[in-house]
């Protein structure tokens, strides 16, 4: 089975070349001209390893990294960045990136770091589920859209970006800090009621009863969990 590859490069000339070098190598490829497209399909497509540059259009090469990380895919990526960006490029591994090549470069020494990232790789990553089901309510992660006994309810950006994450990590306990930095991307955030008041919102929308939830639930003393399928799941879950 090919293995799959997504380059992501603004550089039309370098973008074609880098595609059909790859191609002739035996690997099938899949391109995108800016960070935007890049993130869209990396997102919600299998890829054995992601070619990601640094400084593109729409959305940078860090956000794309970042985001992608924070929404739970692992896929390999190898950062191309220029000989000006060293700061960045420590940051992109920080975030994590998990090699760099500076441009320019030549083409053996690219294929040879991606061989050894594949390498690594035992098993391609795959997406986060795109729709979850958990009693009467169900959520479509791509149309970010909720519904409680198939009626809209309406999410707040932040709302919904914190239901998903506390979903892709249910049975879970997820310390205030860890959600303050995976969802807010706050670090070293003092005492807050930022997590517990979003908690609240989601339960008075979601939850029958707010003051006994069912599935967002209180662990004393540590912060929040998303409670495991006691029944048979939903075809839906895991999608």
């Amino acid at each position: 089975m090919q293995q799959r590859i997504l380059i992501v490069e603004d550089e039309q000339g370098l973008r074609l070349t880098l595609s059909d070098r790859l191609r002739s190598e035996g690997y099938e490829v899949d391109t995108a001209s800016d960070g935007a497209e890049g993130y869209e399909r990396a997102s919600k497509l299998l890829f054995d390893l992601i070619v990601l540059d640094l400084m593109l259009p729409e959305k940078s090469g860090l956000d794309v990294c970042r985001d992608l990380r924070r929404m739970g895919v692992t896929t390999p990526v190898l950062m191309l960045t220029a000989l000006s960006q060293t700061h960045d490029k420590v940051v992109g591994l920080k975030i994590g990136a998990d090699d760099y090549l500076t441009k320019p470069f030549e083409m053996v020494e690219l294929l040879a770091r991606i061989e050894a990232l594949l390498r690594r790789q035992d098993t391609p990553s795959r997406p986060p589920s795109s729709a979850y089901q958990f009693g009467a309510v169900r959520v479509d992660v791509r149309s970010t859209q909720a519904y409680r006994d198939e009626k809209e309810v309406t999410l707040s950006a932040k709302e919904f970006t914190l239901l998903r994450y506390l979903l892709e990590h249910r049975g879970e306990t997820l310390s205030r800090e860890k959600l303050l930095h995976e969802v807010w991307g706050y670090d070293n955030m003092p005492s807050t009621r930022t997590v517990d008041v979003h908690v609240a919102w989601l339960r008075q929308k979601l939850e029958e009863d707010p003051k006994k939830p069912r599935w967002i639930l209180t662990v004393h003393g540590i912060g929040y969990k998303f409670a495991e399928q006691k029944e048979p799941a939903d075809p839906i879950m895991g999608v």
